[in-house]
């Protein structure tokens, strides 16, 4: 980790998404950086704002990370424009907050598919070289409603999505040890992000109301964790879910 490595951060083209943010932030710690996602243009377009605000490197990818090809095509381009990755956040994710009897085949395997599918897809194609070059840092974003239940923005497929990924970095991590490349993963509660308009503001506010700092978080307070875990600084952390939730869920 001497020298500042490449990194990926998948879904990452929504305007006021964390995983936008993320990529922001690890470009303002000297990160050249993918940005992956469904959206080609979009992805071209922050990643060309990030070259122009900072003057480094940055390629938006197109990538489907529940498909293994997509995901090797993506890897293979990042490679031979950035070099080697020696980052990864695994952003992408999709939610419902549809109720559990409600919930069909088809919704339940999308939101399963991405978060899981999709985070296992990118570390099965990004850990080995990390691990021969004996150097990586991986940051899963899994979410308080792996931690409560589900709640706002997510149902019982989310919140069995994300456990499952909390667990997955846990089980990678200790796989990964060894070889200098730490696994982990952030828990964000309420963030406010684009996905708030698509919720009633008055259940947002009673959430809120039971939030102990007093307010939703930002995706900018997300990617300083995130950033932070992807630094030598944390090269001791591994295994772990932080949690950016101002209070909503105490373990």
């Amino acid at each position: 980790m001497a020298n500042i490595p490449a990194a990926v951060v998948t879904g990452a083209t929504t305007a006021r998404g964390i995983g936008r943010a993320i990529a922001l932030r690890l470009a303002e710690n000297g990160h050249p950086v993918a940005l992956l996602g469904r959206n080609l243009v979009t992805a071209r377009e922050y990643a060309a704002e990030i070259s122009d605000k900072y003057g480094i490197p940055a390629v938006g990818v197109s990538c489907d990370v529940t498909d293994p090809k997509s995901v090797d095509e993506a890897a293979g381009e990042v490679d031979e424009r950035l070099g080697p990755v020696g980052v990864l956040v695994n952003n992408a994710g999709i939610t419902d907050p549809g109720r559990f009897v409600d919930i069909d085949v088809a919704s339940w395997n999308a939101v399963v598919d991405v978060s899981v599918a999709g985070t296992v897809n990118m570390m099965q194609r990004m850990v080995p070289d990390m691990m021969r070059r004996k150097a990586g840092r991986i940051v899963n974003i899994t979410s308080v409603s792996a931690q409560n239940g589900g709640g706002v923005f997510g149902g019982a497929h989310y919140a069995a999505a994300k456990s499952s990924v909390a667990g997955l970095t846990r089980a990678v991590s200790r796989e990964c040890a060894h070889a200098g490349v730490t696994v982990n993963a952030v828990a964000p509660g309420l963030i406010d992000t684009d996905i708030r308009g698509e919720v009633d503001p008055a259940l947002i506010a009673e959430v809120v109301s039971g939030i102990p700092v007093g307010r939703m978080g930002t995706a900018e307070e997300v990617a300083a964790t995130v950033a932070f875990l992807c630094g030598i600084e944390a090269a001791y952390i591994t295994g772990a879910t932080i949690d950016i939730n101002g209070g909503l869920y105490l373990r």
